[in-house]
């Protein structure tokens, strides 16, 4: 497959090596050729330092050759006008990036008059996955699979002492559960049933629903189950818009700490049901004014990290139940799990699962990254050619990166073992690390007898 993203800035980058994991071709367009040098030195993919919006730069690079082109550059007329370029000319299929909420009512109408096969909006996209996490009832951060029949859990064990130092084989109370993985030291490990688990290790654990909802009260990171009626969002920015609009609209009454005096005027002209302050987020006394303490919620959503962590951290330690903070940095992935917040979300993981999903097409319901890309979460449904029907999933001699964390058989959900037969149309919930990501790539979108004929015969 042959893949042309226009655009190497954060979520370029992204997208770029996590196509390389799965041995697609990638050719990177950009103007800026320092940024390009950059990436060669970390990613083999082919970098064009050139302008992708002019037709002679697409037609030399024949990119009617090409699968696919991702535009996501700062502009979204810009993607736009790429995107139908692109298509004009002969390139296959087309995803653009657009944020402006302006447009977020004509989208239908955008893609069908420009050729673009899937629109991507990161700040809404992350504003849809807080709000998913905020609505819950419940305080730990947690995936769902199966259409909400499976749930997956990670939090850390430094204060469950029926956890610290045992291995997983003698673990009580997990029926129906499996620790699927761990993050520990920025590391991500596959478990088995003789691994130790150590102070500090970050565990998830994938099972039904009503099983995770029945760890969480026996480790207690969910003991507050008030549901969410005041929040407080640092930053006013588009996810900020969004994200207001969203928790309106489920009756959460939402303040919005702003400290551009323009954008506090626009999003006071748009959103109806928001109190919008013009100030310094990071002024304890205006927040505390603004009676931070009796809030549900804090989101620090600004466009600086470091600010969003040290104020949900204020945040969290003024007594509020759901601190979160969003964070572009993959530097910063690795200390979350030290610090007292209850989530961090990475609006450019969030977009490339998205993207990738859309790629890998068919009957992947679902891709979601562990540790910023170490591992992957993916949900397929069954199809009725692959080699794993019908056969115990001791047989299949699955790579050690790669392990089945649950199946849904006719909405039925059984968290598997060796002895576990999968049949067509089932659903799995597959993790895997990134180094095994071209086998499972193999595993979901089989050819030619697909990975599991690959690896018995190698047996």
């Amino acid at each position: 497959m042959k893949v042309m993203i226009v655009g190497a800035g954060k979520l370029g980058y992204k997208l770029a090596e996590a196509m390389n994991n799965e041995d697609i071709d990638v050719t990177l367009v950009d103007v800026n050729s320092k940024t390009l040098e950059r990436i060669n030195n970390h990613l083999d993919v082919l970098t064009i330092a050139a302008n992708g919006i002019q037709i002679g730069v697409l037609k030399e690079l024949d990119i009617e050759t090409y699968d696919l082109l991702i535009a996501e550059t700062d502009g979204d007329e810009t993607n736009t006008l790429i995107c139908s370029l692109a298509k004009r000319i002969g390139c296959k299929r087309t995803i653009a990036r657009i944020r402006n909420p302006e447009f977020t009512d004509q989208l239908d109408f955008v893609k069908s008059e420009m050729g673009i096969d899937y629109i991507i909006n990161p700040d809404l996209t992350t504003a849809i996955e807080i709000e998913r996490y905020l609505l819950k009832n419940y305080n730990f951060h947690s995936g769902d699979f199966a259409s909400g029949k499976v749930s997956m859990i990670d939090f850390n064990i430094r204060n469950t002492k029926d956890f610290v130092g045992k291995k997983i084989e003698e673990l009580d109370g997990l029926d129906g559960l499996l620790i699927t993985a761990i993050s520990r030291d920025g590391n991500l490990i596959i478990p088995n049933g003789s691994t130790c688990l150590r102070e500090n290790d970050v565990i998830y654990v994938i099972g039904r629903s009503y099983n995770i909802d029945k760890l969480g009260e026996r480790v207690r990171i969910n003991v507050n189950k008030k549901d969410i009626k005041r929040a407080m969002i640092l930053g006013g920015g588009k996810i900020g818009y969004y994200l207001a609009k969203r928790l309106s609209a489920s009756n959460v009454n939402v303040t919005i700490v702003e400290q551009d005096k323009k954008r506090c005027q626009y999003l006071s002209e748009k959103l109806d049901n928001a109190l919008v302050i013009h100030g310094d987020g990071t002024d304890i006394n205006l927040l505390e004014e603004e009676d931070l303490s009796a809030m549900d919620a804090f989101i620090g959503a600004t466009g600086y990290d470091e600010e969003n962590l040290l104020m949900t951290l204020v945040a969290k330690q003024s007594g509020v139940s759901k601190a979160i903070a969003k964070i572009s940095r993959p530097s910063y992935i690795n200390i979350i799990d030290k610090l007292d917040l209850d989530v961090a979300f990475n609006p450019v993981n969030i977009t490339a699962s998205n993207i990738l999903k859309f790629i890998r097409g068919g009957k992947v319901v679902s891709v979601s990254f562990l540790l910023g890309g170490k591992g992957e979460v993916t949900e397929v449904i069954a199809s009725e050619g692959l080699p794993i029907i019908g056969k115990p999933i001791s047989e299949l001699r699955l790579p050690k990166g790669i392990i089945i964390g649950a199946i849904v058989h006719n909405g039925n959900v059984i968290i598997p073992d060796g002895n576990s037969i999968i049949y067509p149309n089932d659903r799995i919930i597959v993790f895997s690390l990134e180094s095994d990501i071209p086998t499972l790539k193999k595993l979901i979108n089989p050819r030619k007898g697909g990975i599991f004929s690959e690896l018995w015969g190698s047996h």
